[in-house]
């Protein structure tokens, strides 16, 4: 389906584009990620694809708020998942070629974290600038649209900094990249079944002087909002609280936790994050 209406949509540039097809669109790419895919190779393959169409699209259409986020989003899945997470596991084999993995995941959240940031600056004009400023921050308001494509920007931008801690001026953004999740967080705490809390947790964890407790609280919240239906939640707080405290009982119980869920909620989020918990269990011995 989102196939056929992409195709449908950018064979259509040369007149209007009517946007309820341009929704249909976003919403078809948005959707991907929440269908069962037994073949995560297959998914790979054909995620590469969807990108590229949709790309096409925002930018026959930029701005265009629910598509920049469908953008944002698939950028920073393929990332996480089908890049960055394969250099983890080349790591020990091969060093050189697990950095030349990091170096294109960096690469791609960069290029999510544009998309989204400037549909975000579009509509509301001088939020980059609002985001250095505490002050500033605290009077912005987000419609439903700007929250999750707000999600989106954070959740790339966070990737793209956890890759670059020898590029001083793009670890230096963190604190934005707080604020802007933040802001997302204090409209719509619950917003995709607590991956916006996820999100805040793993920030609150990762941050200079971050509270291990307040970490806590925000995965507790996600796991509430998700009502045990998302399994990354219980790896995200496996690993940004349980592992960097040293904690191997609560580590392993967190991943235990999560193919538990994996396996009675089948999508590709949580198939590849059953992915990620198997892995992680398996690299216990080494990491404890």
């Amino acid at each position: 389906m989102a196939v056929g209406l992409c195709c449908f949509v950018l064979a259509s540039t040369g007149c209007a584009i009517r946007p309820y097809v341009v929704d249909e669109a976003a919403t078809a790419l948005s959707s991907q990620s929440q269908m069962p895919e037994d073949d995560l190779v297959l998914a790979r393959e054909a995620s590469a694809f969807y990108l590229k169409l949709s790309e096409s699209l925002l930018r026959e259409v930029p701005g265009h708020l629910k598509l920049a986020a469908a953008v944002s989003s698939g950028f920073t899945q393929y990332a996480y998942a089908f890049v960055s997470f394969e250099a983890d596991k080349l790591e020990p084999q091969d060093a050189a070629a697990a950095q030349k993995l990091r170096e294109r995941a960096a690469r791609l959240y960069a290029r999510a974290h544009r998309h989204a940031m400037a549909a975000l600056e579009a509509s509301s004009p001088g939020l980059s600038k609002a985001l250095t400023q505490t002050d500033d921050v605290k009077t912005l308001r987000f419609t439903q649209d700007q929250v999750a494509l707000a999600y989106w920007a954070a959740a790339s931008w966070g990737g793209l900094i956890s890759l670059s801690k020898d590029n001083p001026d793009v670890v230096a953004d963190l604190p934005a990249a707080v604020r802007l999740a933040h802001l997302a967080w204090r409209h719509q705490p619950d917003f995709a079944q607590g991956a916006l809390a996820s999100l805040m947790g793993t920030f609150e964890a990762s941050r200079p002087g971050g509270s291990v407790q307040q970490a806590s609280l925000y995965f507790e919240q996600a796991m509430t909002a998700s009502a045990s239906k998302s399994a990354g939640v219980y790896v995200a707080k496996a690993e940004n609280i349980a592992l960097s405290q040293g904690d191997r009982a609560q580590f392993e119980a967190l991943l235990q936790r999560a193919l538990e869920v994996a396996a009675r909620h089948r999508n590709l989020q949580n198939d590849i994050m059953r992915e990620r918990a198997e892995w992680l269990l398996g690299m216990a011995d080494d990491l404890f």
